[in-house]
């Protein structure tokens, strides 16, 4: 047989085992319960679960044979009842098993550095900063520690997080920490829907080596910044504490985390929302709105710029 022949025989038996190795009911019908059972707000929650299983029961998966193609289907679905940005329906083997494993990462790439892409001492004694994520400081906690330590020795700050699309409150508790005086000071409180409780944020002075209280911080956005980059951004600038200068936000202000499925497929749930302690809101849907707007781009130019005015 031809070898071209027996190459397109291959393609076409690996399309058909592909569209029949994954149950479709089992997939949305767990799907549809973890919707109903920990989304943030229960009554979005039950308004997605009614969809998809609606949708399901009147065959509208049926004719999807992709297993991406159903994950992409079930993940508009979802977000067309709760336009939610941190809910994400992914098909993904490799990172399905990694998070059974208990990879650290949630089974998603180790960020270089672990997102602290560039420090630097600018003319003038300016510190600046090129954070691409908020790792967790527990895998973090070294070059976290190194990079601050080098940074509080500033006369000004910058926060460069316009690629930055998030990560772990932990980190912008330790970094708040050394922007604030000796006394803790309330950052953040979640509400968590499946164990219907609230949880706290606050700034530890013992994390810091040095604090400063009135050292000068700029932060840099876009509307890529995202998530735990807003919420560093949106505690600075309500306490005060920093000029924020760029592009709104993102607007995703509901944290959670990756549940699987079944046959490789995973869910991101908002199970939390951020409740300032100052606004009382958030900043879901909205995303947060800099003190001084300008294109991403020009940000740090602005920075720089309003740092010598005042020089």
């Amino acid at each position: 047989m031809p070898r071209i022949v027996i190459s397109l025989l291959i393609t076409f038996c690996s399309v058909c085992l592909q569209a029949q190795s994954f149950n479709r009911t089992e997939v949305v019908t767990q799907l549809a319960q973890i919707m109903d059972r920990n989304y943030v707000f229960p009554e979005k929650g039950k308004a997605m679960s009614d969809l998809i299983l609606s949708k399901l029961k009147n065959g509208e998966y049926k004719a999807i044979e992709s297993l991406d193609d159903l994950a992409k289907q079930l993940d508009a679905d979802l977000k067309s009842v709760a336009n939610d940005k941190h809910i994400r329906v992914t098909y993904n083997p490799t990172r399905f098993k990694a998070i059974q494993q208990g990879s650290p990462t949630g089974g998603r790439p180790a960020q270089g550095n672990y997102g602290f892409e560039e420090v630097d001492i600018l003319e003038g004694n300016i510190g600046y900063l090129d954070l691409r994520g908020f790792s967790d400081i527990r895998f973090a906690e070294e070059v976290a520690k190194a990079t601050m330590d080098e940074l509080i020795q500033s006369d000004v700050i910058i926060f460069d997080l316009r690629k930055n699309g998030g990560g772990s409150p932990s980190m912008i508790r330790f970094i708040s920490s050394y922007l604030f005086g000796d006394k803790p000071v309330h950052l953040n409180t979640f509400y968590w829907r499946p164990s219907d409780r609230y949880s706290e944020t606050w700034t530890s002075p013992d994390l810091a080596s040095v604090y400063k209280p009135n050292v000068p911080v700029y932060v840099l956005t876009s509307s890529y910044t995202f998530s735990a980059a807003e919420e560093f951004t949106y505690n600075l600038k309500n306490l005060k504490r920093a000029t924020i200068i760029g592009e709104t936000t993102g607007g995703g202000a509901h944290p959670g985390g990756p549940m699987l499925l079944t046959d490789g497929f995973i869910v991101n749930v908002p199970q939390g929302r951020a409740i300032n302690p100052i606004t009382k809101t958030n900043w879901e849907g909205v995303g947060v709105k800099p003190n001084i707007e300008i294109k991403a781009d020009a940000a740090l130019d602005k920075a720089l710029e309003l740092i010598k005015a005042k020089n």
